[in-house]
């Protein structure tokens, strides 16, 4: 399978379904796509986007899902949808949202990312927004860019041979 993460206005096309973060040869799976959404002939049901998810936020409040189900999520609100997982704070602000976006939803996004799609044919479009840490790395993504430790990324594509995997300086694919 082939997964495209959209963070912010950038596209990482891999064919792994783990976010990684590297730091000094140890690595930590943040985040791992178990299943995907799809919709199936009535009667069966849909499958669902699965997730299992280790992150904190930036408190430091652990925030572990396995299986789409809370672990130990500190003082948040876990909300599971068919194509989507949605982590808010208490004060109602995201902390992490995962969306598996539809074909209509992904050819909106900008062209330079279309066309990789086009190109590439991703199995699932994964957008992921949020404002966490992966130990002691931040991540802040909008709908325009990537912030790693306080890096700017914006308006790239890249295609990778194995997992998206992220560094104190960079993301590596």
């Amino acid at each position: 399978m082939k997964y495209a993460f959209i963070l912010g206005s950038n596209s990482f096309i891999v064919p792994g379904n783990t976010l990684v973060y590297t730091d000094h040869g140890h690595s930590i799976n943040f985040l791992r796509i178990n299943s995907i959404y799809r919709d199936r002939p009535e009667g069966q049901g849909p499958t669902s986007l699965n997730i299992d998810l280790d992150i904190k936020d930036t408190d430091g409040s652990i925030i572990k899902i396995e299986g789409n189900a809370p672990v130990q999520t500190g003082k948040t609100d876990v909300a599971t949808y068919n194509d989507r997982l949605h982590i808010t704070r208490a004060d109602g602000t995201t902390l992490i949202d995962i969306h598996q976006m539809d074909n209509k939803t992904a050819m909106r996004l900008e062209h330079n990312i279309i066309a990789e799609l086009e190109a590439l044919s991703p199995n699932a479009v994964i957008r992921i927004r949020g404002n966490f840490m992966v130990n002691d790395l931040h991540l802040e993504i909008d709908n325009e860019k990537l912030f790693v430790n306080g890096n700017s990324y914006a308006n790239s594509t890249q295609t990778g041979i194995l997992n998206l995997e992220f560094s104190h300086d960079s993301v590596v694919i």
